[in-house]
């Protein structure tokens, strides 16, 4: 018969080995390449960004990243493909704020954003910005809500898709605002923005990535940005909530994620290589010129960030009754 203190001692040793090995884990990983999953098409805002941060990553890390673009469902097809894979810090899904949507756009989905996936890294943040056409006639946000006022249930506005990024934006802005329009969905931005461009529909909340170009070349008039502070792109274009519009504001994030029961140390050391990676010489320039901005954040605070905005679109959702299905 085992004496006390031996059935203590081998009770210890179990409940220390799994312990020991997510450590042991941890000190071997990564020991094969990793795959990342990206949620929209290659050349997309998310996919820049990625790459841009993913080259440095794998060198830190000795091993090759394999960047695998899986576009469809709102960021969902991607989504599944990750949670449901093996966690252990060799499948990685990059995502953008679309990933806080995702629960209301998709009530039925089969897995759970905030309890299937752990944040690892934020890869950038950059605003939304509301552009109209120069032959509007329309020069600053106040004057946009005013023409929209003016014309219930003429007021059109383009978007990326329903449920996108874009189409949150828009109607956290309107909300706030107290502004009415009607939504146009596009297959993505490019297509919204040449019909604003064109004058067959008034404005858009768009990503800025997809409009810079335009502003900078004067074939639209950037209006107001969505990000708390102003963006570097465009340090002339006031915040919507600088304008007045209280709880307007709308940061657009890329994120990097993994399966949720990834050991915690992969989680950490992920992170801090990730970290490292965006302190390479000249990428923080290169990623400003796609007007994206830092956004250092642990991954704890990043979950917990994502669980705030999804209740947040909750309570749009039920304030204003937007249909996203």
């Amino acid at each position: 018969m085992l004496t006390r203190r031996r059935s203590l001692q081998l009770a210890g040793a179990a409940l220390a080995a799994p312990a020991l090995s997510l450590r042991a884990q941890a000190d071997t990983w990564p020991s094969k390449p990793i795959k990342a999953i990206v949620t929209l098409s290659a050349g997309s805002t998310i996919d820049i960004v990625a790459r841009m941060t993913l080259d440095p990553l794998s060198r830190l890390l000795g091993q090759s990243i394999i960047v695998e673009n899986r576009p469809g469902a709102g960021g969902t097809i991607a989504g599944t493909a990750v949670a449901r894979a093996d966690p252990d810090g060799y499948t990685l899904l990059i995502n953008s704020s679309m990933h806080s949507a995702t629960p209301v756009v998709y009530p039925k989905l089969g897995y759970d954003v905030a309890r299937d996936l752990s944040a690892v890294a934020s890869l950038g943040s950059s605003p939304n910005v509301v552009v109209v056409r120069p032959a509007s006639g329309i020069k600053t946000l106040q004057e946009l809500v005013a023409a929209a006022k003016a014309k219930p249930g003429g007021f059109t506005f383009g978007t990326a898709g329903v449920g996108s990024a874009t189409h949150v934006s828009t109607e956290r802005l309107r909300f706030a605002a107290g502004f009415p329009g009607i939504h146009v969905p596009f297959r993505g931005m490019p297509e919204a923005l040449v019909e604003v461009m064109t004058g067959r529909v008034d404005f858009s909340c768009s990503s800025i990535a997809s409009a810079l170009t335009f502003v900078r070349d004067r074939s639209l008039i950037a209006l107001a940005v969505t990000t708390p502070q102003r963006c570097s792109a465009l340090p002339d274009v006031p915040t919507t909530t600088e304008l007045g519009y209280a709880d307007s504001d709308y940061t657009f994030w890329t994120g990097m994620f993994v399966p949720a029961k990834t050991p915690r140390p992969i989680v950490e050391a992920l992170h801090a290589a990730t970290r490292k990676a965006q302190a390479t010489p000249g990428l923080a320039e290169r990623l400003a010129q796609e007007g994206v901005d830092p956004m250092p954040i642990a991954p704890a605070e990043f979950d917990a960030l994502i669980r705030k905005e999804i209740d947040a679109t909750f309570a749009l959702v039920k304030a204003t009754n937007i249909n996203f299905l």
